[in-house]
């Protein structure tokens, strides 16, 4: 992955100038810190900082076709590049590098915009056609790599991150009330939205042009995750020769994400997803298994015997990092720096403090098993929505409502009590158990309880149109699909893309300048699992079926047979422990005069809850959520509004 940026002049009297571009690509370096390059003639300026992984000598970018009339500059990998270079040099283009950059220019040549529906990678690119005048930029299918965009004073500005856009902005950024109000409904802005009011986030599988001769801005999607009604058939049978296909797919995948010219490594959580894909390259390439663990001081969040199991049985060399509450208050400062925006979970920063590791060790590249959960329906919000739409059928049945204790064998209470201590968060909306938004209801209730912690100007800003303004981006094709798919694509397009993929995903990888890729992301893998009948992901409530009947020759049972443990990282213990802040910044940004000149939270409530928290009473979901919710937007507030002139120096 690298850094990308420009500004394009929509009206020809704002030209960009080389220092501006100069000073987007400052703010980039840390996602590139090996080099950097820049186009600037008339109305149009690239920049780009690199993380060199391919081609190492001859891979700088901006990159060119044969006679300079079509640029492009690009962050990500091109997987199958090797291929597309082989078909486009059959049809007489002329390389002049062995990046996989240069083949986005000739395969630009040779198909137009059509050329996206070629690419198997995570990228966000800039191709500016000097011939037609068009600037067209692009998202990966899933939104692996980010890309932001804004105008300003008759400019179309764009970056990998934002912090590259406010570099060239005349005024301190604002937070946008509704971006704001879908991360306290969705945990994160959904996309086109970002947390930067009048700031857009291009969003996954779209790509967006514009010709400077009318200026004109065409948002066109090109890709986007679809359950087709004619499914698989799936006898016994069917079953053993869909597990040889899944298998072939996600070992073609995992070793083209191998493709380097430095090594790469794996995360090894000591779950099913990141074994997986370390037995994959055991079997199935020569690579040298390095891993590269993250294990936790408190027992209930540690998975380091899990991890040691998987090293030991694949025999892998695995280095771990043991993250203690403290480190977490440390790090989490700059990480809402890296991110961007605020957080609910502190789960961010050892992820942060995992890819430091990484760095430390030497390696700028690794694998993890990211999204396996959304395309094989791993994750408990669909084992949970599968019991509430059966109980939804006779909602005062007690037994019926107990059945969710079988999700939860580690509570220790009886399936008498289940219902007791379950149902009252779990039994939200049962009356809606057909729409579209069923599987997420109970989530999302509890992430909103968050706002009362707002002021009341914040609260007025914010419209109550979330779950309108959402369907209105859904497929009118959703109405036909099961209660498993729905929830598969609301997670794709809120949690996954605003969340996972980015603020614990890219932007704690690139704060130290590694690059993920994720095997289970490749568009083939999505694409076959979404023809699956849903019976082979969920079957009954074993979450990831076939990914385990495929796997279970390569690991041992004690991993393929685990109930998946959800990553988790203390919360309110980070930044308060006897009483006390423990970091300084903490007593800084939560005192009365910066909660009330901030003006997003209620200083009252706010105090009640730090109160809590001082006194070690923070206990609930909602409180610890709450709790690092209003951290991070002052942390937030402090980078990127109180501190907006850093970013021009």
């Amino acid at each position: 992955m690298c850094g990308i940026a420009g500004i394009i002049s929509l009206d020809s009297k704002d030209l960009p100038q080389l220092p501006e571009l100069q000073q987007m690509a400052k703010q980039l370096r840390h996602r590139g810190p090996d080099g950097e390059g820049f186009y600037c003639q008339n109305a149009t300026g690239l920049a780009h900082t690199r993380l060199s992984i391919i081609d190492l000598a001859g891979g700088t970018q901006p990159i060119h076709n044969e006679d300079k009339t079509v640029w492009t500059i690009f962050n990500g990998e091109i997987f199958n590049y090797l291929e597309l270079r082989e078909l486009l040099v059959a049809r007489g283009h002329v390389f002049y590098t062995h990046s996989d950059t240069e083949v986005l220019v000739h395969l630009y040549e040779e198909y137009g915009d059509d050329f996206l529906q070629h690419l198997n990678g995570q990228f966000a690119l800039a191709i500016w056609d000097l011939q037609k005048q068009t600037l067209l930029l692009a998202r990966d299918r899933v939104g692996i790599a980010p890309l932001f965009y804004t105008q300003q004073n008759g400019r179309l500005i764009f970056a990998s991150e934002v912090k590259a856009i406010l570099s060239v902005l005349d005024h301190a950024p604002q937070i946008s009330p509704q971006a704001f109000n879908q991360l306290l409904y969705f945990w994160a802005p959904v996309s086109p939205d970002s947390i930067f009011d009048g700031v857009k986030s291009l969003s996954p599988g779209t790509y967006l042009t514009v010709n400077l001769r009318d200026a004109k801005i065409n948002i066109k999607q090109y890709w986007d995750w679809q359950f087709p009604e004619e499914k698989i058939a799936c006898s016994e049978k069917d079953e053993n020769r869909l597990c040889e296909e899944l298998l072939e797919l996600l070992v073609d995948a995992t070793q083209i994400r191998l493709r380097a010219d430095v090594p790469v490594g794996a995360y090894l959580s000591g779950g099913l997803d990141s074994s997986v894909l370390l037995a994959l390259i055991r079997r199935h390439t020569q690579n040298r298994t390095k891993s590269f663990s993250l294990g936790f001081s408190e027992a209930s969040h540690d998975e380091s015997a899990y991890q040691t199991l998987v090293a030991n049985y694949l025999q892998t060399d695995n280095s771990r990092i043991v993250c203690k509450p403290d480190d977490i208050a440390r790090e989490f400062f700059s990480c809402i720096w890296n991110a961007e925006s605020p957080l609910l979970r502190t789960a961010a920063a050892p992820m942060r403090m995992l890819s430091q590791l990484v760095r430390s060790q030497g390696y700028k590249v690794v694998l993890t098993g990211e999204g396996s959960d959304e395309v094989f329906g791993g994750y408990d919000i669909f084992k949970e929505a599968k019991v509430r739409h059966f109980w939804a059928v006779n909602p005062q049945s007690n037994w019926r409502a107990a059945l969710l204790k079988r999700l939860y064998p580690y509570l220790d209470i009886s399936e008498q009590r289940a219902s007791q201590f379950l149902a009252p968060f779990f039994g939200q909306g049962l009356d809606k158990a057909d729409a579209w938004y069923f599987s997420h209801l109970p989530r999302w209730d509890m992430t909103s309880k968050s706002k009362m912690f707002l002021s009341p100007e914040m609260s007025r800003k914010m419209q109550d149109t979330l779950l309108e303004d959402l369907q209105s981006t859904l497929p009118d094709e959703i109405a036909n699909w099961s209660l498993l798919q729905k929830g598969q694509y609301i997670e794709a397009k809120t949690l996954m893309g605003g969340y996972l993929l980015s603020s614990q995903g890219d932007r704690m990888l690139m704060a130290n300048s590694v690059e993920g890729r994720f095997p289970f992301l490749d568009h083939r893998v999505i694409e076959f699992a979404n023809r699956l009948p849903v019976n082979l992901k969920l079957k009954v409530l074993k979450e990831k079926y076939i990914l385990r009947k495929t796997m279970n020759q390569y690991l041992p049972a004690e991993i393929i047979h685990r109930q998946k443990q959800p990553y988790r990282a203390p919360d309110a213990i980070a930044f308060f422990q006897n009483g006390q802040a423990t970091a300084e910044y903490l007593d800084d940004l939560l005192s009365d005069e910066k909660i009330s000149r901030y003006g997003y939270f209620d200083l009252n409530k706010v105090k009640l809850l730090l109160k809590k928290a001082r006194a070690g009473s923070v206990t609930s979901t909602k409180d610890n959520q709450s709790l690092v919710m209003i951290i991070s937007a002052q942390i937030w507030h402090y980078h990127f509004v109180e501190n907006f002139l850093n970013f021009k120096r």
